[in-house]
Parts: C-alpha cells; sequence; structure tokens
C-alpha cells in the first residue's frame, strides 16, 4: 500500500453524499471487498443493520447502507417522497462510490425499492438481490390480490401518523416481532429510537406510497439472482408476500424463518448473516 493510500484509509470514507443540490444522504460505508448494498425499511434507517455491517466486513464484504432521503440522518427536505425518488437516489449514490457487481438487499419498503431499482434501471451495478420481509409486490388488498392490509386500514395508519406519530410507532413495535415479546427490551428500545429520527412528512408520505404502489408488472423484469428471506409469523408483511415474489421473479428462492416475525433480521440474527453469506458466496 503507497503512503497517499495509507492517508486516505486513515481520513476515512464519505458519511454524506449529495444526490440533488439540496439534499445529502447519510451511506454507512465500511470494509473491502465485494460490495454489500442495504436499503432499510419503513421508519428505519441504515443504522438497523449494525449486526450486518461488522458481519460482513469480517467475512470481507464492503457493507454500505443508505439512508434513504427522509430518515435517520439524511436530510429531510419537503418535496416527493415515493419509491421513484428513493430509486434515483440509490442509483446516485451507487455511481458516486463507482460500485459494481453489488448485491443489492432491502428489508420491508426497502425490499420494495430495491425491487423497483433493479426493474427502473435494469439492474444497473448491481448482480444479485436480496429481499428481507419484503413489502411487494403489493401491501394492500386489491379485487385481483387478497394479500395485506386492506386499503382502510392503511388509511387509518396515515391518519394516526399525523397526530399521533409516537403511538403509530408503538403500535407496530408491538406486531414487529413474532410477539410483543420476541425482541429483547433494549433491542425494541433501540430500533424505537431510530423509527423516531424519521421525518414525520416522510413516514406519511412513505405509507402513502406503500399503500398505492403495485410492482407486480416489475417482477418479470428482474433477471439476477433473487434470495427472499421472510418470517413465517411476519403479520407486517404477511408470508403470502414472500411466495407472490418467488413466483414472479424467475431466478429467486424463499429462505423460511420460522421463528420470526418481520424483525428477522434480528429476531433469527445468526441464521439471517449465515444465509445472507450462503447467497454472496453462489
Amino acid at each position: 500500500m503507497e503512503t497517499n493510500e495509507i492517508v486516505l484509509n486513515a481520513i476515512g470514507r464519505e458519511e454524506y453524499i449529495t444526490v440533488e443540490g439540496n439534499v445529502r444522504l447519510h451511506v454507512t460505508d465500511w470494509g473491502q471487498g465485494k460490495p454489500v448494498v442495504l436499503i432499510h425499511g419503513w421508519p428505519l434507517s441504515d443504522a438497523m443493520y449494525e449486526y450486518q455491517y461488522q458481519f460482513l466486513v469480517e467475512k470481507g464484504y464492503q457493507a454500505i447502507g443508505i439512508s434513504l432521503r427522509g430518515f435517520g440522518k439524511s436530510d429531510k427536505p419537503y418535496g416527493v417522497y415515493n419509491y421513484d425518488t428513493y430509486a434515483h437516489d440509490i442509483k446516485v449514490v451507487l455511481d458516486k462510490l463507482d460500485i459494481e457487481d453489488a448485491t443489492l438487499g432491502g428489508f420491508s419498503m426497502g425490499g420494495a425499492i430495491a425491487i423497483h431499482y433493479v426493474a427502473k434501471y435494469n439492474s444497473a451495478r448491481v448482480s444479485k438481490l436480496a429481499l428481507f420481509g419484503a413489502a411487494a409486490p403489493v401491501w394492500t388488498k386489491r379485487n385481483d390480490y387478497d394479500y395485506g392490509f386492506t386499503k382502510e386500514a392503511v388509511d387509518e395508519l396515515i391518519a394516526l401518523s399525523k397526530v399521533n406519530r409516537p403511538q403509530l410507532l408503538e403500535n407496530f413495535g408491538k406486531i414487529f416481532g413474532a410477539s410483543e415479546t420476541a425482541l429483547p427490551a433494549g433491542i425494541a428500545s433501540w430500533l424505537g429510537g431510530i423509527n423516531v429520527e424519521a421525518s414525520p412528512y416522510a413516514t406519511t408520505q412513505s405509507l402513502i406510497a406503500l399503500r398505492d404502489t403495485d410492482l407486480r408488472g416489475e417482477l418479470s423484469k428482474i433477471s439476477i439472482p433473487t434470495a427472499i428471506f421472510h418470517g413465517t409469523k411476519d403479520v407486517i408483511c404477511e408470508f403470502a408476500l414472500a411466495e407472490q415474489m418467488h413466483q414472479g421473479i424467475e431466478d429467486s428462492y424463499i429462505v423460511t424463518f420460522e421463528n420470526s416475525g418481520h424483525g428477522l433480521f434480528i429476531e433469527e440474527l445468526e441464521k439471517f448473516n449465515t444465509e445472507l453469506l450462503t447467497f454472496l458466496q453462489k
């Protein structure tokens, strides 16, 4: 390693990347090796992957977590918050970091956004897709789709987000795990702290995007290997969603988490990390 490389590594990498003139996203960028890019769920941030980052680094990968605009330590401007905006921001970050041949992973809403990114940008800079309890292909029921929440139920969540966001987050916390007591109190508190960081406006607008976005037509556009991790006890994104994604994505397989609700990345942490590594090594 040359002297200037040593100095650069000592200084560290950028934690903030500008995706628009007035919008900077917080990025965790650790390690060396083949890149793994992780997108968080609603209303979390890249901090949710704390127990994946160090694991991936130790296994020889570059672990990159992106906090979407409106969440975590990223900027929270007024504006459009939907899957197109989020996918665009991911594209800018991957372009600026000059990422190639990455595995793109997304949890919950982040999984839906990852699907949209791969379909919209023809797998740009990405060679594998991992979906963790993804809120896809559709999070709400339709006349021809009998899975997920009713639109009326999500309307109630949207209304609550405008008058009592702490209550909304508390309600979601109670159903995040396989049971109300599935997550240790400290872990539940940690996740709750991340949720509170989100912009109130982004919190509401993302619920609208979750309610209204239908990605069924995009599944057939995904031609890269895809792993679908899903908890059988998930009530936020029921297991039937995993089966719908598997049917629609040709080169895909399901990893079942029998003891997890929505929080599979923490409820079955060791299995989650091991199965992710297995997928990365395929």
